[in-house]
C-alpha cells in the first residue's frame, strides 16, 4: 500500500520574474559546470578536487532537480511572455520540503565559497541580488511549512 505524503500550500507572492530568470541562468551555469567536473572523476580515479567539493557536485545533482513541474512550465512562460511579477506562485508540497530547501540554500551557500575562491570551478559566485532573492525562495517553504505568513518579495527585499 502506497501512502501519500499530506501536501502544504506554499505562496510565493509577487515573485520578480526577471530576477527568478537571472538565478535560474546562473544555477544552470553551476550544475553544468558541476556535471561536467562529475563526468571527468567518472573517466579518471585521481583527483585534485577537495572531497566536499566532489559531495556537492554528488548532493545537488542527485537531489535537487526541480520543486514542481507545473510551477516551473508558469515560471518559464512568464519568462518568455515577458512578465515581471507573478502575483501568486503557488506550491503544493509534503512538509519534508522544508528541511530539504533549507539543506539545498546550505549547499548552494557552500558551493558559491568554491566560486569565490577560483580554484576549481569557472562559474561566478551568484551576485548579491540572486542570493538574496535565492534565499527569499527557499526560505518561504521552510518559514510557511513552519506555519508562518507568506512575505512577498517587495516586503522581504
Amino acid at each position: 500500500m502506497t501512502v501519500i505524503a499530506e501536501l502544504h500550500e506554499v505562496h510565493l507572492l509577487e515573485l520578480p520574474v526577471g530576477l527568478y530568470a537571472s538565478t535560474q541562468e546562473h544555477s544552470e551555469a553551476l550544475r553544468r559546470e558541476l556535471s561536467l567536473i562529475a563526468e571527468q572523476l567518472r573517466q579518471r580515479s585521481e583527483t585534485a578536487l577537495p572531497l566536499r567539493l566532489i559531495d556537492l557536485i554528488g548532493e545537488l545533482n542527485a537531489s535537487y532537480g526541480g520543486l514542481a513541474a507545473e510551477q516551473e512550465e508558469r515560471l518559464a512562460d512568464a519568462v518568455a511572455d515577458g512578465e515581471t511579477t507573478i502575483p501568486d506562485l503557488t506550491y503544493h508540497v509534503p512538509a519534508e520540503v522544508g528541511p530539504a530547501v533549507m539543506h539545498l540554500a546550505e549547499i548552494l551557500d557552500e558551493a558559491d565559497e568554491y566560486c569565490r575562491a577560483g580554484r576549481h570551478l569557472l562559474t561566478l559566485a551568484t551576485a548579491p541580488d540572486q542570493v538574496r532573492f535565492r534565499r527569499w525562495f527557499l526560505g518561504e517553504f521552510s518559514r510557511q511549512l513552519a506555519g508562518a505568513a507568506p512575505t512577498p518579495w517587495p516586503e522581504y527585499r
